[in-house]
């Protein structure tokens, strides 16, 4: 247990990861209540729409992909994150103003997801990156996992929080204490003792260098592999905020309270994922591969459930995976590339998890509406058990020559 926690020996990371757990609680809170808005209040029940919502948020960290990952190696990630946080309060800020003064519309909460979806495909890769300069390489995997954990924990509280707040204030006020939470991981940043930090090398910015980072994972099957799997679940799996509302609304006839609670359910198994991350050394394809195929099959089962607090209970062993499989990328990817390429690999990898939801969202919100959640949650299960069998392929075209070397030492050694 000690191991498991050894990054919050230092100082700065404990610093950052106060603030960040409050703005996690923030964040858990205001996607929840953009779901519920939208699918309630804006339209009726019309997951389609909440597609849209998800594709404009995430859809800008694939296109803006280049000059996300230069800005990532090539800026100081500690100023770069002071701006794209106080900029993601200022829109949150506003989206709640427009709520509580009753003249928000559809529209509008499009563009807000759109232009907070521009700040976060530069916030993400600098935030991810940001972490290996506070804690260096030797806690990079730890700190990854806790980082995972401060953000489940928070989905266990905030979802929760929000569905009670709904009920009884308004979205918009949720809103608006979202952006509120933004203060303290700005006080974080500002707070952590400079001469610490593990600067990692400036790039000088040239056109060549925006190719680099693609060229860099064209030559590497084992991150070709990974972020292929990445995309497979990313893009068709993790569309939660369709799969629990729908489920929720239309499956099961709940309101904002039990929506809320689903979402805190999930995120127990997520913690206890995160928590597992933590412990564990450099995660290997086995790993992903069993996490993405444990996702595939929770998922069918959830699909099938009858009745609510069963959906429920298989929330937990696929949050276990999901988390599992997404912190396990991230370490493993982090720790596997050059510092100096790594925030324009993470800027793809990024771009991948959220800019695949453009596609995905939509899809998978069409499938819900016209088939029903149970059909949408299927896709999901399909997607976990194609990118298990992505990583078998990479298993046996690459791991089988190191395979067939052992072998033969061991035949040597035994003679």
């Amino acid at each position: 247990m000690h191991n498991t926690f050894r990054s919050l020996r230092n100082p700065n990371y404990r610093i950052w990861a106060g603030g960040a757990l409050v703005s996690n609680v923030g964040t858990w809170m205001q996607r929840t209540a953009q779901d519920w808005l939208v699918l309630s209040e804006l339209t009726h029940h019309n997951a389609s729409a909440v597609g849209i919502v998800m594709a404009l948020q995430f859809g800008p960290q694939l296109l803006l992909l280049p000059l996300t990952g230069m800005a990532a190696d090539l800026l100081d990630r500690r100023k770069l994150l002071l701006c794209t946080q106080a900029a993601m309060g200022l829109l949150a800020l506003g989206l709640g103003l427009l709520c509580i003064s009753g003249t928000v519309q559809l529209w509008q909460v499009y563009v807000f997801a759109l232009l907070l979806g521009c700040v976060t495909a530069f916030d993400s890769p600098v935030r991810q990156t940001f972490v290996s300069e506070i804690v260096g390489e030797e806690d990079l995997t730890n700190a990854v996992a806790l980082n995972s954990t401060s953000f489940n924990a928070a989905r266990m509280l905030g979802p929760a929080v929000a569905g009670l707040l709904i009920s009884s204030v308004g979205s918009g006020w949720v809103f608006i204490i979202n952006a509120a939470s933004f203060a303290a991981v700005i006080a974080s940043l500002l707070l952590l003792r400079v001469q610490l930090l593990r600067r990692a090398p400036r790039i000088a910015a040239t056109r060549a260098s925006l190719g680099e980072g693609f060229r860099y994972v064209g030559q590497r099957p084992d991150l070709m592999a990974i972020l292929l799997m990445l995309f497979l679940i990313g893009t068709f799996g993790l569309n939660f905020p369709i799969f629990l509302s729908t489920m929720s609304v239309t499956a099961f006839h709940a309101g904002p309270g039990q929506y809320g609670l689903l979402s805190s359910i999930m995120a127990c198994g997520s913690v206890a994922g995160a928590l597992m991350a933590a412990g564990r050394a450099q995660p290997r394809m086995p790993l992903l591969l069993g996490a993405a195929a444990l996702f595939g099959i929770g998922c069918a089962l959830a699909a099938v459930m009858p009745n609510y607090w069963l959906f429920g209970l298989l929330l937990v062993p696929v949050g276990i995976a999901a988390q599992t499989f997404t912190t396990s990328v991230n370490s493993s990817v982090q720790l596997s590339t050059t510092p100096a390429m790594r925030g324009r690999v993470m800027a793809i990898l990024l771009a991948i998890m959220a800019g695949g939801t453009p596609l995905g969202a939509p899809i998978v919100g069409w499938v819900a509406d016209t088939f029903g959640p149970r059909w949408a949650l299927g896709i999901a299960a399909m997607s976990g058990v194609t990118a298990a069998l992505v990583g078998v392929r990479y298993l046996v075209k690459y791991q089988q020559l190191q395979l067939h070397v052992d072998v033969r030492r061991w035949r040597s050694g035994s003679q």
